[in-house]
């Protein structure tokens, strides 16, 4: 344990820690694992990360339980969306076995940053592929690097499980219809952060944005999936452009289990009159209760927690699923991989 951490006090940010492990696809395989206490990359200047957005990441998170056990939560999912993201923009996808063994490693190499049990934070692994081959033609790289990196972290937003306001803006798209929105790729990010400093300039926590076909229905939270709670049901937006949220696909299921139903649709922006609880979600926040919604175009303001508070169902979902990443309830749905250390 690292004692000079105030680890109730942590940002959501970098903090360095001692190793990050490292593998290099090369001549048509994936080579041994490296482990390094180096924070740098040497990367020629014309490699295809850098100029044509061969990269890729994802994020996950271990935890030490009450009964002192370390967890990660739903790796082999992550593994599995990192393989999608590879393909879709022509990476190499790294075989499942290799992902989670790269993963479990660095968390226990870095063992002494996994934060104490009740102190709120985690131990954040980030993932990430880059195209190493130099490339001056636009064409998939030859040979590229995987690395897997940790930092401990507290709450996504400042305000932890408390609820923030949003806006929806239609001056900005965050991907394109038919293009890279199901992969988790640096591009789309890039793309939403101007819209973001807007929203933050104006006091709003994140954007609500729009599909970028007909601006009729929600999209993504700024950087998550998004959920609303109409007529007692919980409704998620479903489109080709949306990142399959871990997050959100574990609260489907839970939600399931508390017998609330779940439905994955289209959700017209008008249907916020009828949100009596709403959330962001990710592996950042868990679930970020929203307070109300902003149309900064028409003007009109949607409340959703009129008592400024997060409501009965995002409550009981979000202490749901922070006790199966804790220990604290049953894993009933096989979610967690328990380390050895």
């Amino acid at each position: 344990m690292n004692e000079q951490i105030d680890w109730k006090h942590l940002p959501f940010g970098y903090y360095p820690t001692d190793y990050n492990v490292r593998c290099t696809f090369k001549d048509g395989k994936w080579g041994e694992i490296e482990v390094t206490s180096s924070d740098k990359i040497e990367l020629h200047m014309a490699a295809t990360c850098l100029h044509y957005g061969q990269e890729l990441f994802e994020g996950l998170k271990a935890f030490r339980g009450s009964d002192g056990k370390v967890r990660i939560f739903r790796m082999k999912d992550n593994a599995e969306r990192v393989r999608s993201s590879a393909r879709g923009i022509l990476m190499e996808p790294i075989p499942e076995d290799l992902f989670c063994r790269m993963c479990e490693m660095v968390v226990k190499l870095n063992e002494r940053f996994i934060p104490p049990y009740g102190s709120g934070a985690s131990l954040y692994i980030r993932p990430l592929e880059i195209g190493l081959s130099p490339s001056i033609g636009v064409k998939a790289a030859k040979e590229y690097m995987f690395i897997v990196m940790v930092t401990p972290v507290g709450p996504y937003f400042k305000t932890g499980f408390g609820c923030t306001d949003i806006c929806i803006m239609r001056d900005y798209d965050r991907v394109a219809p038919r293009g890279t929105g199901r992969f988790k790729i640096g591009g789309n990010y890039a793309a939403s952060l101007v819209a973001s400093e807007h929203a933050h300039e104006m006091g709003f926590s994140a954007v609500l944005f729009l599909d970028p076909k007909e601006k009729k229905y929600l999209d993504e939270c700024g950087p998550a999936n998004f959920f609303a709670i109409i007529d007692g049901k919980y409704v998620t937006p479903k489109s080709d452009s949306i990142l399959p949220s871990i997050t959100n696909r574990a609260l489907m299921t839970l939600a399931r289990d508390m017998g609330i139903e779940v439905e994955e649709r289209h959700i017209a922006v008008e249907e916020l009159e009828r949100a009596s609880e709403a959330g962001a979600c990710g592996t950042a926040a868990v679930i970020s209760p929203v307070g109300k919604v902003k149309d900064i175009d028409t003007g009109k303001e949607y409340v959703i927690a009129r008592d400024g508070k997060p409501g009965p169902i995002c409550t009981k979902l979000y202490n749901a699923l922070s006790d199966i990443r804790l220990g604290d309830a049953p894993d009933n749905h096989d979610w967690n991989t328990i380390l050895d250390i």
